[in-house]
This record gives C-alpha cells, structure tokens and sequence, in this order.
C-alpha cells in the first residue's frame, strides 16, 4: 500500500517505483536486485530461509513485523550474510511501541528515516560490505 497509505509519512513513490529504481541501481553496482514482499509473516521467513544459500546480502523493511517478530528474527539469525534493516520513517520518533525493533540487534545496520532514498542508500552500503568480504 506505499503510495496511498499515510503519504505524509511515506510519500507517494510507490513499491513498484522503488524496486524498479533499486534494480537501476544494483545494475550500475553490478549486482542483481531480486525484489519481494508479502503481508504474510510465513512467506517472508520462507524467503529468508532460501537467502542461506542462494543470496549475497538482504536489504528488508520489516514493516509492523519490526516490533511483533521474532520469527523473522530468528530466520534472519540463520544468514552468515550482510542484513541491512530498513525503515522509511524514522521509527525511533514514533509512537513508543514503534520505537521497539527485534530486528536491529541482528542486522549488520540499520537506515531510518530518509524516506524512500534510504533504499538506494541501503543498497550502495550493501555493496561495500559484499565487496568487502
């Protein structure tokens, strides 16, 4: 729903612009940009799970699952890979309860609030640490 929910905290770009502008963007870094999302928490620790083999770094945006998951968490515990943790807004001058990640203390780094650039600046920091290693 980027785009049309709270646009006055997460803009109007939507998702697809975003992964259309990230996939521009890991082709200049010469990385392939494989883009998904789901309001499912299942399918989202079932993609996690298939990144233990098959991906180099994961950029995610959590969403509401930030503060309530902790199986996410725990699929995310499984990647001896690169994870960069996501947030459009800043979530840290947010409503207490968003202020909570169970997200952030697995993850490699984290981006809050430079709305949707932070995606590209995700992936830029992505590629250092993949280059890196």
């Amino acid at each position: 729903m980027l785009g049309k929910r709270e646009p006055e905290l997460y803009g109007n770009t939507t998702l697809d612009e975003i992964n259309s502008d990230l996939e521009k963007l890991g082709g200049k870094l010469g990385l392939t940009v494989e883009t998904f999302q789901s309001n499912h928490e299942g399918a989202i620790v079932d993609k996690i799970q298939e990144a233990v083999a098959l991906q180099k770094g994961i950029i995610i945006n959590p969403a509401a699952y930030t503060h309530t998951s902790i199986a996410i968490r725990d699929a995310l515990l499984l990647l001896d890979i690169p994870v960069i943790e996501i947030h459009i807004s800043n979530i840290y001058k947010r409503k207490s309860f968003r202020r909570t990640s169970m997200i952030s203390d697995v993850a490699t780094a984290q981006i809050a609030g430079f709305g949707v650039e932070g995606y590209g600046m995700a992936l830029e920091a992505l590629a250092g640490m993949i280059q890196s290693r």
